[in-house]
Parts: structure tokens; C-alpha cells; sequence
């Protein structure tokens, strides 16, 4: 072999290890809050690598969680030796799956030696459809190390995922990672085993229980049932706090079920998906905590990543503010029209990128702690602004769709769930079916 020849082959050697080194990063995308972060190839609705399977549909996402913090008692070595079978419910059906995790709120490299993706046997268990059990890929690899304060997305695979069930995504880390990101009190409980048990169909090792999402933060699936994503971007009065556990009443829940009625009907609305990007305690303005990232980021600090970073996404609704009003260090020295300033930020954003935004007026919180005088003017003068059409496209009545008719400082005492800020099951149901379906239909329009 010649000198020229040598060189030659070691040059195609060192290609070939870059290559492969790169593979195992593919996907990785900042992660942090940023609202200018878009994640990977989510939001221009392709598969994102070049071996997902060849099919008719569109990819949407189907379920999402946005990433609060790192779960308290992981700091030290995360979830090493455990496999975290989270359950997650599906909006739209499809022929092809893939899933994005996330190592945010990590402090060092979050390596996941095996992933597995199945639909479960039944409603909320651990136990996986054994004949549906896929192994997921990263760049082809099995494994795969997400740098912290960054996501990752899976391959996709071929699964035939359902509408309205739960599918089970599991992940392993043999070693230690530090704090796990997670989303807290996602009123569905999600399971624990020790070892390597990603494909294991069974729910015997499964016997610890959470009400968190852990690392898993969306699911997109190939779908020909729908050809959008619409996004629910709010607080805990959208992320369903109060709900029944594992009942999937959620607002956006209902919401996602009527949209998927009407067009099986045939009626004259936009064929999408919903996926739930709310947070307990969320607010518009500020941010939840201290720290970089800050848990419980601002809306506009994580627009970008939970709502024009999501898959195909065609229009946002957005429910905010009333934690900006019930958690203000002093309410007397807020003034309502930074929070009407903050959501046409949100609205300014979104109609740069072409997408619609519907908005909710605040429902009421009387008999809460933290009412007052003061902050119900400041409800009733975001609500007004609202209700003027000079914030959003088009705007739903929560307020009015809940309220008391006798005593509109509070909630109609069937839709309390008892602690006078969350609707009950019933009320959640209600703030679902009274959204206009046809306020999704169409784009932004050039000047709002």
C-alpha cells in the first residue's frame, strides 16, 4: 500500500468515527427555555432523520409536557438503575412514532442506555401490548447521551398508535445523571422498576408509582387522522390540577375529542391534534424561580420551545395570567396592562411565524386566598381588554362560560373543584365544549 493510499484510508477511518459520533448526538437541541429555541425538526412537520418510515400522513404531535424543573432528590445521581415507564395519552392516531426526551434541568450528560416505546394493555397500567413493544433508536444507536440543557429526538418507528389511548415510553440510564427533569403533578400516574426494564411488556417490576413525566417531554406520531398540532399554552387551569387522576378530563383533553368528532362528521373544521403545554403556577411575565434555566419558566421566556417549537404546529391557545395577578409581591403596584402587554408579545411572535392565537379570559377565583378588591379589578381589566378583541385573533369565554350568574366574583358551585381556583371535572368539560371550533380555521392575519 502506497504512503498516498494509507493516508487515503485513515482519512476515510477518521470520517467514519466522526460520522457515527455525530449520530449519537443527532437531534440534540438546545433546550433552555429560550423563546427563540426551536427543537430540532419540530414545528416544520418532517420526520427529522432520513430512516423514518415511508408513509402518507403528516406528522403532529399527539401528547407534550413542558419541562418545569429537576425533580427534587435526583441532584446527586438521577434515576440510575431504574427504568421510568412514563404513560402518556394520545390526541391524534398514527402509523409512525417518535419521541423527544429532554435533559434540561440536568447539570451533566443524561446518557440513556435503552428506550422503548409500546401501547398499554389497558388504561393506566405499566403493563405494555406485548405484540407492540418497539425499541427506540438514536441516530440508529440504542443508546444515546443528551448534553445537559439540551433534548433529544428519537428515530422514528413504525407503531400503530391509537387515538385517545395511552402508550408507554421507558427509558433506562445506568448511570448517574443528576437532576431528572420532570413534569410534576401531571395527574397521571406514571411507574418505576428497578433495572433494565425498557421492554419488558409486563407490570410486575413496575411497583413504584409517581404523578410525573419524567425526561419525557413530547411524542409526535406520522398521522392521516390530522394535519396540525393546535397548542394549549397555560397554567394549571390547563395542565388540569384538580382533574381526576388518569381520567384525562383536561380542558385541551375535551377540546382534542371534539375536534377529532367534528371532522369524522364532516363538519367544517381544521383536522388537529391538541397537545398541553400548561403549568401549575405558570405566569405570562415572570419567571417561577431562580437558576439557569429557572424552573417554571415565564410564557414568554418558554414560547419558542412548548409552543411555536412544537411539531406541525397551526395554531396556540393561550390561557394565562391570573398567577400574574394571585402571586404579584404587591397587586396594588401591578397594573393589568403589563399582562395585556406581555400576551401581545406572545401574540406578536406567534402572527411572525403565521399562526393563529386564540386566547381565554381569567376565570374567577373568589373565596381563593389570595382574593381581594385588588385583585379582582385586575381580572376584570385583563378580561376587558380581552373581550375588546385587541389582544387576541379570537378569544374564548372561560369567564363567563364558569362564572356565577348570581355571583360572577365566583364559580358556578358545581364547576368548583372546592378550592374556588380549579374547576371541577365538570367544569373543565365545560371550558372544552364551549371553544368556537371555527376559531382555529384560518391563519394570522397580517395586522391585528
Amino acid at each position: 500500500m502506497t504512503r498516498r493510499h494509507g493516508y487515503g484510508l485513515l482519512a476515510a477511518m477518521v470520517t467514519l468515527v466522526v460520522a457515527m459520533s455525530a449520530a449519537i448526538y443527532v437531534g440534540a437541541t438546545l433546550d433552555d427555555g429560550s423563546r427563540h429555541t426551536r427543537a430540532g425538526s419540530q414545528g416544520r412537520g418532517d420526520t427529522g432523520n432520513d430512516v423514518a418510515p415511508a408513509s402518507t400522513g403528516a406528522w403532529v404531535g399527539t401528547w407534550a409536557a413542558s419541562p418545569v424543573e429537576g425533580e427534587p432528590g435526583t441532584e446527586a445521581k438521577g434515576l440510575a438503575g431504574r427504568s421510568l415507564r412514563n404513560v402518556v395519552h394520545t390526541a391524534a392516531g398514527g402509523t409512525s412514532a417518535r419521541v423527544t426526551l429532554s435533559n434540561l434541568y440536568g447539570k451533566q450528560p443524561l446518557t440513556i442506555a435503552h428506550a422503548s416505546i409500546a401501547v398499554a394493555a389497558t388504561e393506566n397500567s405499566a403493563a405494555a401490548d406485548a405484540g407492540t413493544m418497539r425499541r427506540l433508536t438514536f441516530g440508529g444507536s440504542p443508546s444515546v447521551t443528551v448534553p445537559a440543557g439540551r433534548q433529544i429526538v428519537s428515530d422514528a418507528v413504525r407503531i400503530n398508535v391509537p387515538r385517545d389511548s395511552d402508550i408507554l415510553v421507558t427509558t433506562y440510564s445506568a448511570v448517574p445523571s443528576g437532576p431528572v427533569t420532570y413534569h410534576p403533578r401531571a395527574r397521571q400516574i406514571s411507574y418505576a422498576a428497578l433495572g433494565d426494564r425498557t421492554e419488558d411488556p409486563h407490570a410486575t417490576a413496575y411497583t413504584e408509582r409517581t404523578e410525573a413525566w419524567r425526561y419525557v417531554t413530547a411524542l409526535d406520531v406520522l398521522s392521516t387522522e390530522a394535519n396540525g398540532t393546535v397548542v394549549a399554552l397555560g397554567d394549571s387551569l390547563t395542565a388540569g390540577s384538580t382533574s381526576t387522576v388518569g381520567a384525562n378530563s383536561r380542558w385541551p383533553d375535551v377540546l382534542a375529542d371534539r375536534l377529532h368528532a367534528a371532522a369524522e362528521s364532516g363538519a367544517d373544521v381544521p383536522r388537529y391534534s391538541v397537545v398541553n403545554q400548561g403549568i401549575g403556577g405558570n405566569r405570562v411575565l415572570r419567571p417561577g424561580g431562580t437558576g439557569t434555566p429557572a424552573p417554571n419558566a415565564s410564557a414568554l421566556t418558554r414560547f419558542g420551545r412548548d409552543a411555536l417549537g412544537r411539531t406541525n404546529v397551526k395554531a396556540v391557545v393561550i390561557d394565562l395570567g391570573v398567577n400574574d395577578i394571585l402571586r404579584a409581591r404587591d397587586p396594588r403596584t401591578l397594573q393589568a396592562s403589563s399582562i395585556v402587554a406581555g400576551l401581545r408579545e406572545l401574540v406578536a411572535e406567534a402572527h411572525s411565524r403565521g399562526l393563529k392565537v386564540v386566547g381565554a379570559t381569567l376565570m374567577p377565583f373568589g373565596g381563593f386566598h389570595g382574593y381581594s378588591a385588588t385583585t379582582e379589578a385586575l381580572r376584570q381589566a385583563v378580561n376587558a381588554e380581552i373581550r375588546s378583541g385587541r389582544v387576541f385573533d379570537a378569544y374564548t369565554d372561560f369567564d363567563k362560560a364558569l362564572r356565577d350568574p348570581y355571583d360572577p366574583r365566583r364559580f358556578r358551585a358545581d364547576y368548583d373543584s372546592g378550592d374556588h381556583l380549579h374547576p371541577s371535572d365538570k367544569g373543565y368539560a365545560r371550558m372544552g365544549e364551549v371553544f368556537d371550533l371555527a376559531d382555529l380555521k384560518g391563519a394570522a392575519p397580517a395586522q391585528l
